[in-house]
């Protein structure tokens, strides 16, 4: 008979004795959820005659019926449910507990009222840190998210593309960076008092990648060089207005909790005051010079960050980062892993870096994409939350070309430019006269732009003249049902003898810019909508508009 060779376990230590494996829990906190209120054991819970009394079992039927029934129900079916009925006894350890109110009375309030649940923060020495208190909010959710294709995902497996309740918590990142916006936002209506004002201000570009850009490296360098006599601000490169028409930039921020009261937008703060007084250094981003309305404060700028190799700068300016192919908002990302990488780890601060990211690497397929986009998009991954980060893309994406919820005032704002024509001179030949002229790009058809308010053409000439511009030349790009691509333009002129003009510049350049009519009812004689027959840039029309009459960008 063959002897059984000893486990490695019992080779050298004959005299142990081996104690009896167990495999209870001995953490304090499954203690808790094993105990009764009066502190006796609560009896084992029974897995398998749950499983015999309940069917679990899923067909296609009951995901599509989970999916549109009422979720106010399916929450209130929680305190019925034996899985989770431990936690309405448990006695968890303070150090760790969660304060929720009682499973019950939570959904006997107003559904339309937003649920609290607050961690207690952790004690250090008796005492607590503010920056790393959660809260929970259940709220109602504002969208329906069912018409945009995301991908499949868990999340949307069980609770559809669009449920009807979120859990939303608090990210500690962005208390500390709203607590940050206001204080700075402070400073500035008080003055500035001093100090010297440090500006971190990106191109006049409102999308994604500027703004976030903007928040977050004024952000970085607040944190990293800590100097009683800077203030740094961040200041957004556009007017406050314009928000309204940016469906992705107002979602993601209010997605990611940022307090969009105290952000300051060009138009709310006078550069040049500062300027004056020699108290004002600027940090550009994404480019090697100021827009030109600002280029008078050139001799301010102190540091270049995110600029294209081989560009010329301001020679003065010693601190300049080259981009590197990379997203300005992955330079910053890389800053703050090195620095203060427990700031990444908040969801809300690092979906706004990590939406960035995929916008300007176009979902990290663009060629000019780098590993290093595609490494930081990795490490902020927690920021897509139960979109991932492909559906998060997408329902960007989504956002920047649906303007359902804009007014058409907003929808022309979205891509808007004007320019100054210098005319003839005037009756008296003093002086010249001096026009402007603008155009503003759509993704829609001319015709649902005009069906899309009962007062559109009202609301065009109206924006037209808030303006102040002489000519509107709105220019749509858009595929049809076919999958072909349409070119479309709509010309608000300030007079019929001012379009007549325009007609006769454009008859004069059909090689470039062959136009067909298209009739619409209502509209004005000095409002025209035409075709383009072949398919033709924008460049190309604001070229030609920039030919019209000897105008010059302003």
């Amino acid at each position: 008979m063959r002897s059984r060779s000893p486990s490695p376990r019992a080779v050298g230590q004959p005299n142990q004795v081996q104690e009896p494996y167990s495999r209870a829990r001995k953490n304090p906190f499954f203690d808790g959820l094993l105990r009764a209120e009066d502190g006796t054991p609560s009896p084992p819970f029974d897995l398998q005659a749950s499983l015999d009394s309940r069917n679990i079992s899923r067909t296609m039927s009951d995901i599509g019926n989970t999916r549109t029934r009422n979720a106010h129900n399916s929450l209130t079916d929680i305190g019925n449910n034996p899985f989770l009925q431990p936690f309405e006894r448990s006695k968890i350890d303070k150090t760790a507990s969660f304060a929720f109110t009682d499973v019950q009375s939570l959904f006997s309030l107003d559904p339309n009222e937003p649920i609290e649940a607050n961690e207690k923060p952790p004690t250090v020495n008796g005492l607590t840190s503010p920056t790393n208190a959660k809260s929970f909010r259940v709220n109602r959710r504002k969208e329906n998210l069912s018409t945009v294709s995301l991908p499949q995902s868990a999340a949307s497996f069980y609770d559809g593309d669009s449920p009807e309740f979120e859990i939303v918590a608090s990210c500690p990142s962005i208390n500390q960076l709203n607590s940050f916006l206001k204080a700075t936002k402070d400073e500035v209506n008080a003055g500035v008092p001093g100090r010297f004002l440090h500006v971190v201000m990106a191109q006049d570009v409102p999308d994604v990648g500027s703004i976030a850009s903007t928040i977050t490296y004024a952000f970085y360098l607040n944190e990293a060089r800590k100097c009683d006599q800077i203030c740094t601000v961040p200041v957004i490169n556009m007017k406050r207005l314009d928000i309204r028409s940016q469906a992705e930039l107002k979602w993601l921020l209010d997605s990611c909790q940022i307090d969009q009261s105290s952000l300051i937008f060009v138009d709310e703060i006078d550069l040049s005051y500062y300027d004056l007084f020699g108290s004002l250094k600027v940090v550009l981003l994404n480019g090697n010079k100021l827009p030109a309305k600002q280029e008078a404060l050139k001799q301010a700028v102190v540091e270049i960050f995110n600029c294209k190799e081989g560009e010329s700068v301001y020679p003065w300016v010693r601190t300049v980062t080259i981009a590197e192919d990379s997203s300005c908002c992955t330079l910053v990302a890389e800053k703050f892993a090195l620095i203060s990488p427990e700031i990444l780890a908040g969801q809300g601060f690092s979906r706004l870096l990590l939406a960035a990211i995929l916008l300007d690497s176009a979902n990290l397929c663009s060629p000019q994409c780098s590993l290093k986009d595609k490494y930081m998009a990795t490490l902020l991954i927690h920021g897509a939350g139960r979109f991932g980060c492909n559906g998060l893309y997408q329902l960007l994406r989504y956002k920047m070309y649906d303007v359902s919820d804009l007014k058409v005032a907003d929808i022309l704002r979205k891509d808007f430019k004007k320019w100054t024509r210098v005319g003839k001179p005037d009756s008296a030949g003093s002086r010249m006269m001096a026009s402007q002229i603008g155009m503003s790009s759509i993704g829609v058809p001319i015709a649902q732009l005009l069906d899309h308010e009962d007062t559109s053409v009202r609301e065009i000439k109206y924006f037209q003249h808030m303006e102040k511009i002489r000519l509107l030349m709105i220019v749509s790009g858009y595929y049809d049902s076919k999958k072909n691509f349409k070119r479309e333009i709509l010309v608000s002129a300030e007079s019929v003898e001012l379009m007549k003009n325009l007609l006769f510049f454009f008859n004069a350049s059909a090689s470039q810019l062959p136009l067909k009519a298209i009739h619409q009812p209502g509209l004005r004689e000095e409002m025209q909508a035409f075709e383009i027959d072949k398919v033709t840039s924008r460049k190309t029309i604001e070229r030609l508009l920039e030919e019209f009459g000897g105008t010059s960008k302003g």
